[in-house]
Parts: C-alpha cells; sequence; structure tokens
C-alpha cells in the first residue's frame, strides 16, 4: 500500500509539471511578439514612409546571379589591363577600400588627364534608377563600360579589351563558365554584365537597416533626433527609397560654380532640353560621412556645410546649428560595413606573349 501510495505521488507530480509546462508554453507564445513583429515606434514607422531597409543583394528577379559570374565580374573590377595604360582598373576611381569611391574632387584618368565630375561611390549604386549624375545610363551593366572606353579615364576600346581577355586562358575558361550559354562568351558586352552583377553585391547594411526592421534601440537617441530633424525639414523629399537618393534629378549649381560663374550642363547634354539644364541625379546618402568630398564638382569636402548648402537651395531653409548637428549625426548613422568579399584582392591572371601590351599616349 506505501508502495502504491508513493507512485501515486510521482505520478501526480509528474502530471502536475507537465500541464504546468504546457500551460507556461502557451502563456509564453501568447503573451511574447516574435522577433521582427514588435510593434513600431512612431519614428519607425514615418521612417518606412520614405524608404526600407537594404536587402542582402541588388539582382532583379530572373537575372543570372551564379558564383561563376559574380567572380569574374570582381575580376574584371580589378582589372587594370583592360585601360590602354595597364595601370587603371574600376577600383582605382572607386575603391573598395575607402568605400567605393577616390576621395578626389574629381579622378584622375589615362596619362594624369582630369575626369568632369566626381566619381560617386559604387557602393549600393545598383539601387539607383539610372547611372552617373547625369542619368546617361539605365543600370550598373552599361555603366560599367563607359569608363572603359572613355578617354578621360580608361581611354581603352572594345577591341583591346577582348584582346586582353582572349589572350590568358584563365579568362577564356571563366567566361566559359559564367556565360554557359554562349559559344563565343568573350565579347564586350559580357564585361558589363560580369561586373554589374559583382556590383549587385556590394550592398552595405549599417544600424538604420536594423532600426528600419524593428529594433529601436539600433540608433541612439541622438541619432533619432537626427533622424526626426531630417524628416522635418523635408531632406526625404529628394533623399528617398533603399538608397536614400539616387532616384530623382534636381536643378542644382555649386557654391564654386556661382562664385566662377560658369557651371555644368548636367542632364540636358544627355536630352538637349532646356529644362534639363544644370540638372543632376540626387545623390544617395549611404556612407556620405566617407564618401567625400561632395557635389558633382567635388568641390566641397565639408559635410556639415553641405548639408547647410543643401538645405538652403533646395528646401530654401537656413538650419540652426543645432539642426545641422542633428542631421550630420543621424548621416553617420548611414555608414554600413563593405561586404567582407569585396575586399579580398583577387589574384589576377598572368599575361602572355599574346596579351597586349601597355600604351602612354
Amino acid at each position: 500500500m506505501k508502495r502504491y501510495f508513493n507512485r501515486f505521488k510521482i505520478c501526480r507530480w509528474l502530471a502536475v509539471s507537465f500541464f504546468a509546462l504546457i500551460f507556461s508554453v502557451l502563456l509564453f507564445t501568447h503573451c511574447s511578439v516574435p522577433e521582427g513583429e514588435a510593434e513600431l515606434t512612431e519614428l519607425q514607422n514615418r521612417a518606412l514612409t520614405f524608404t526600407q531597409p537594404m536587402p542582402e543583394d541588388a539582382f532583379l528577379e530572373g537575372m543570372n546571379r551564379s558564383d561563376e559570374l559574380i567572380e569574374l565580374g570582381k575580376m574584371l573590377f580589378y582589372e587594370p589591363r583592360l585601360s590602354k595604360s595597364g595601370l587603371i582598373s574600376c577600383n582605382t576611381c572607386h575603391n573598395m577600400a575607402t568605400f567605393g569611391v577616390d576621395q578626389l574632387p574629381v579622378s584622375i584618368g589615362h596619362m594624369w588627364r582630369e575626369g568632369r565630375r566626381n566619381a560617386p561611390t559604387v557602393l549600393n549604386a545598383a539601387f539607383h534608377t539610372t547611372q552617373f549624375w547625369d542619368g546617361r545610363e539605365p543600370d550598373v551593366e552599361s555603366q560599367a563600360l563607359m569608363p572603359i572606353l572613355d578617354e578621360l579615364e580608361m581611354a581603352s576600346t572594345r577591341r583591346h579589351v577582348v584582346a586582353v581577355l582572349r589572350s590568358m586562358p584563365e579568362y577564356v575558361d571563366m567566361f566559359e563558365r559564367a556565360f554557359p550559354e554562349h559559344d563565343n562568351p568573350v565579347i564586350y558586352r559580357n564585361v558589363g554584365i560580369a561586373i554589374g552583377a559583382f556590383e549587385r553585391t556590394l550592398i552595405t547594411h549599417s544600424r538604420f537597416d536594423d532600426f528600419l526592421r524593428g529594433d529601436a534601440n539600433a540608433l541612439t537617441d541622438a541619432e533619432k533626433k537626427g533622424l526626426a530633424t531630417f524628416m522635418d525639414t523635408g531632406c526625404h523629399s529628394c533623399h528617398g527609397g533603399q538608397a536614400l537618393g539616387g532616384r530623382t534629378f534636381s536643378m542644382f549649381k555649386t557654391p564654386a560654380e556661382l562664385a566662377s560663374g560658369e557651371a555644368d550642363d548636367g542632364r540636358f547634354e544627355v536630352t538637349g532640353n532646356q529644362l534639363d539644364k544644370n540638372v543632376f541625379k540626387v545623390p544617395s546618402l549611404l556612407n556620405i560621412t566617407k564618401t567625400y568630398p561632395y557635389f558633382h564638382d567635388g568641390s566641397e569636402w565639408s559635410l556639415s556645410e553641405t548639408v547647410n548648402v543643401v538645405a538652403k537651395d533646395m528646401l530654401q531653409r537656413e538650419l540652426t546649428p543645432e539642426q545641422n548637428n542633428d542631421i550630420v549625426t543621424f548621416l553617420a548613422a548611414l555608414t554600413g560595413e563593405i561586404p567582407a568579399y569585396a575586399l579580398e584582392l583577387p589574384v589576377l591572371p598572368p599575361s602572355t606573349p599574346e596579351t597586349p601590351r601597355p600604351v602612354f599616349d
């Protein structure tokens, strides 16, 4: 009888423990908020009206995103032999070590020739609706081919590029694996497709993305105040979308242009429309503290002064020192991490006797 009673107590204890466990699980399930579904603050909801968190990459549906294509694109991005001199690569002006820019007012190209406009960052550029300051190309694939042929930049030719790549068996093999559907894959157009694929992986994620995804503590109080000021002053009206820019155009003359009386015609050179005179693409604000100097002519080195100039010119607002500081504080929170893969220098194939030699003229 005693043994039976002891067993009964054990069974009762097990039953009570079991139901207590079930009750706890049910209570936790109904009372806790699943990750990513926490109720958003008013500030987060306001921010989500003009931007969204950055995705993992910028590939569009149906695009080839194979590892073979991306790796080829990375090699070509770092390949200086595509240039006439054998010295200049995409990375020369869009240096991964300095957040996709060369930190010069205008880039230095073939035979020390100066470019006409400041080189914008290549990071997150695939989210822009057009490429270049004047929007003359629709995507990163077509954009990548232009500097190679520009006499002020890489000063090359389609024939030179193809000859260089076909002269090295390693590149021929890489093109065949990246474009298996092509009988003759080593063509100039595919160079742009490959570089574009690599550039579509150059996405930087910042604490602001975490904030937009629901982590209200991802930004400091000072940065939240700056975000509110950024929106209250109307900055988001132009700097919207995932890249906080790159989607619209605006007429703008820099203080340096106003002082000299000479201004860049901008988008007018593309469209021939008088309404596009001195019109430029609104730049992205992502990593803006790292991508100086600013404006299409690279004439301003101070981010604080840039904010004041744009507020006065675009929004007809004179910012107080406090408002300026608030906005600059928020902009610093937009600095993300460069993908580690992009920072790993590739080992390029050696030249062969058939590889065209550098030309300096």
